[in-house]
């Protein structure tokens, strides 16, 4: 018979009152409620009305009912025992048909009441209960799927041993295939809760589950790409334990499956990211899997031809190239490691591509786990990589200089002392009869860079240069390919040491125009113009521009305005031009005009696009980012001499357009252009401020990183040629800049031009900005330390200074932080120094010695030093 039960007003209203107390802040309140609670367990009937609040009481507040639950859901865990049997009916009763309530966070409490009730030993004294809560997930009403869907994971969370017991009658038989089918639910969090659920019998090896787990992992990879972040999460939890359980089922799969991890080990979503690395952590520790990692490296590569060079390449042989964008950045003083961009890390495209990305994905695990595990993996590998590297059979030589190279970032400092032995070694596999051999070991040696070019110029860096520059100019495209990659990651870690070898790098890359297929010559671009950011104005010298000019500027002559293969000759041009300066003045003319032309161009046919986009088809905008970067190298290098070409031009409303451009990377390069060209020639950029100013400020969103930064680089360009005629715009981007420097993870770059733009404002107009000063002295002072002596650094203190004299309070309580950035000074000008002491010797006189000294001893003993030696305080 139904238990039929009704709550007292009176004792109702009390409870109500109760709950509200208990979610007082007041400690000494809600220890009265707790010992009133305490004296009403003595009720029979209390939980009545503790479950008739959270299921049946719908005019109360969400959190109200919730919290009578929780209530509910502990007195359950202590006194469930002295339950009466009609109490207990009545919430379980309550609870089935209220798990569909429409709020989430009633549902989810009363799943958490079912799971403790179930928990309590209640599973075999509530047979109805895991049939009902399967059966309401085939409810067309998504809350009631939903909250059978929380209550059932939580209970196979809870209950798990004593759900695949013979208690039960082995209910998970008709759970597990049920649960199966939700994985193609449209809703995303019952796929989430399906996965779950599954998931809490892998590791105890489930009978029920192992009947279906071919279909339970092919349903798994099905949801590999699941938009939802909790989904991804669920699914790599799965693999990881599978791994440990059912590694025979996942083999055949392997290669996915590690191509899989290694896209979720950089999921957007942290969570995701984690449980993916518990992937390669689990894999390290199984020695067979360690082992078919090594046997995927060994695959026979197919496809083997020794010398192509002059079959020409066919057109999908070339993999699209991205370009690089003008990002204006900071030098910095830090030694280290820069981060690599990965896209130069292409191992060996094979034509055979299944083989190639078993090779790469193998490699690229290998990176992953020398990364996560650091030198701790060399222990495993070293004895194997000894026998491979010096092995007679060249396939396997060459796997073993793959894996060489693969674990080169993660386990740089354990094979250190190995190197010495190695380098050499890889040299001279360098001219090895194979050319997979020669192209790999390409890419091997430039893993080691950096430390080679740490080491004296003569031991590696010579021998390793020489026969790279052969390389170069080997009989097989892909070892040309490779060579020409892996030296322009060794101009980069090399930059002046290159110096005396100019002429014969220069003999080498100029050969290797005339003889390079067109696939080939856009990544000789790249080590062209590699080259001449690595060694600057030591590039600028009459014999060196003699044999690189003529062969540029043919190649520019020959490509029409509409080829792709323009994007890294003009990439290539720009570096040349900043690097020669005035070197490159007899050049300049037709390139200049020809990169007008490419935006106007580009700019005319969008404007077509946009009136009849059925008439005409959209423009490739990478012409015009292009063309816009080009420019900028060619002021940079030219400086004041760019001025004629600048009059002669309308440049200047093209770029008025480029700045209001949909395409962010458009805009980008024209702030990129506006900076170099407002220290170029000023005259001309004048009269346009006062309609530059509005979109410059409008486009300091941190949203989009790098458009954000070269338009605050340009401000503070801007304001430096303004001086105090900047006093109008400071309104139209104080704020944003304020709000930039103080948000958390904002990226280095952004913060350096950020800090030098408040700076130089504050430095033309510091009674406009000295009031904020308190807003960003901090992050300012922090984010400057690292950065090296140079012209902005400077005019940004001399800022800082000015500022501080107009508002000393605003530093007061940063002060110490603002020493420190002092003391990252090496050599700042007389009167730089002279601004930095007047100030130290102002506040110190201002607090008093005792004070100085309390305060000064706070100082770590460097820059206690440091300001004592330099500054006398």
């Amino acid at each position: 018979m139904e238990y039929e039960w009704k709550p007292d007003e009176q004792g109702l209203q009390q409870i109500l009152q109760l709950l509200k107390e208990s979610q007082s802040p007041d400690t000494t309140i809600q220890r009265t409620v707790q010992q009133k609670l305490e004296q009403l367990n003595q009720y029979p009937d209390f939980n009545n009305y503790l479950i008739f609040v959270l299921t049946k009481l719908k005019s109360e507040d969400e959190p109200t009912r919730s919290l009578s639950g929780l209530i509910l859901k502990n007195n359950v865990k202590a006194h469930f025992q002295n339950f009466p049997n009609g109490v207990t009916d009545f919430i379980k009763s309550e609870c089935l048909n209220n798990i569909g309530d429409s709020s989430p966070l009633i549902r989810a409490t009363v799943g958490i009441l079912i799971t403790t009730i179930a928990s309590k030993g209640e599973l075999q004294n509530w047979p109805d209960l895991l049939p009902k809560l399967c059966s309401l997930l085939d409810s067309e009403d998504y809350n009631t799927c939903e909250g059978a869907f929380g209550a059932l994971q939580k209970i196979c969370e809870d209950s798990a041993e004593i759900l695949d017991s013979d208690v039960l009658d082995r209910p998970l038989n008709i759970m597990i295939p049920k649960f199966l089918q939700f994985f193609k639910h449209s809703s995303p969090k019952i796929r989430s809760h399906a996965v779950a659920c599954v998931n809490q019998f892998i590791i105890s090896r489930t009978q029920a589950l192992m009947l279906h787990i071919d279909s339970f992992i092919e349903n798994l990879f099905a949801l590999a790409g699941d938009e939802e972040p909790e989904v991804r999460k669920n699914v790599c939890r799965a693999l990881v334990m599978l791994l440990e359980v059912r590694m025979d089922r996942l083999l055949p799969h392997m290669h996915n499956i590690v191509e899989y991890m290694l896209q979720r080990t950089q999921d957007q979503d942290e969570n995701v990211a984690l449980e993916a690395c518990e992937f390669w952590l689990t894999l390290a520790e199984q020695p067979i899997l360690f082992l078919l990692l090594h046997a995927t490296l060994f695959l026979k590569l197919t496809g083997d031809v020794e010398e192509d060079e002059t079959i020409p390449d066919s057109e999908q042989d070339i993999r699209p190239r991205f370009h690089r964008s003008r990002t204006v950045a900071q030098q910095h003083d830090e030694d280290g490691i820069e981060e690599e961009d990965d896209d130069d890390d292409e191992i060996d495209d094979d034509d055979t591509i299944s083989d190639w990305n078993l090779r790469k994905c193998s490699a690229a695990a290998l990176d992953v786990l020398a990364n996560v595990y650091r030198d701790e993996l060399l222990p495993h590998i070293l004895p194997l990589l000894k026998e491979l590297l010096f092995h007679h059979e060249w396939v396997v030589k060459e796997s073993g200089i793959l894996v060489l190279g693969a674990i080169a970032e993660g386990c740089m400092q354990g094979m250190i002392p190995y190197l010495p032995e190695l380098i050499p070694h890889l040299i001279q596999c360098l001219s090895d009869k194979k050319a997979l051999v020669r192209s790999i070991t390409c890419w091997t040696l430039s893993r080691y860079a950096h430390w080679v070019v740490s080491q004296p110029p003569d031991t590696y860096l010579k021998p390793l240069m020489t026969e790279l520059l052969k390389r170069i100019l080997d009989s097989n495209k892909r070892v040309q390919e490779a060579a020409c990659s892996a030296f322009a990651t060794l101009e980069e870690e090399a930059c002046t040491e290159l110096v005396p070898y100019l002429a014969y790098i220069l003999d080498t890359l100029v050969f290797a125009f005339s003889k390079y297929q067109h696939k080939n010559l856009l990544i000789l671009y790249d080590a062209i113009g590699t080259l001449a950011d690595s060694v600057g104005h030591h590039l600028n010298k009459p014999e060196y521009i003699q044999m690189l000019m003529p062969p540029l500027i043919q190649k520019w002559n020959m490509l029409k305005d509409e080829d792709k293969d323009l994007f890294p000759l003009l990439e290539c041009l720009s570096s040349v031009a900043t690097a020669l300066q005035s070197g490159f003045l007899p050049y300049c003319e037709p390139v200049y005009q020809r990169c007008v032309n490419l935006v106007q161009k580009t700019l005319a046919q969008a404007m077509l696009n946009n009136a009849q986009p059925d008439q005409y088809e959209a423009p490739d905008k990478d012409f015009m980012i292009v063309a816009l970067d080009l420019l900028s190298g060619l002021a940079e290098g030219l400086g004041g001499n760019i001025e004629q070409l600048v009059a002669r031009s309308n440049i200047l409303t093209l770029m008025y357009q480029c700045m209001q451009d949909k395409m962010p990377e458009v805009r980008q390069s024209s702030f990129a252009l506006l900076g170099d060209l407002t220290k170029a020639c000023f005259q001309h950029v004048k009269p346009c401020i006062a309609d530059f100013m509005p979109i410059l400020g409008t486009n300091l969103n941190p949203e989009f990183i790098s458009v954000c930064n070269n338009a605050t680089w340009a401000i503070g360009e801007i304001s430096i040629q303004m001086g105090i005629e900047m006093q109008p715009y400071i309104p139209m981007v104080l704020h944003q800049l304020v709000e930039i420097i103080n948000r958390p993870n904002t990226p280095k770059t952004l913060l350096e031009n950020t800090a030098i733009t408040i700076g130089r404002l504050g430095y033309v107009c510091p009674q406009e900005v000295a009031p904020m000063l308190q807003q960003f002295i901090r992050p300012w002072c922090t984010s400057l330390r690292n950065i090296r002596d140079n012209e902005e650094k400077d005019s940004a203190f001399r800022g800082i200074c000015t500022m501080i004299s107009v508002n000393p309070s605003g530093v007061i309580q940063d002060f110490i932080f603002f020493c420190d950035a002092v003391a990252s000074w090496i050599n700042p000008k007389d009167d730089l120094r002279d601004m930095f002491c007047k100030i130290l010797h102002g506040f110190k006189n201002q607090v008093g010695d005792e004070n100085w000294r309390r305060f000064s001893d706070q100082f770590p003993l460097p820059l206690k030093e440091r300001l004592a030696a330099f500054y006398g305080v």
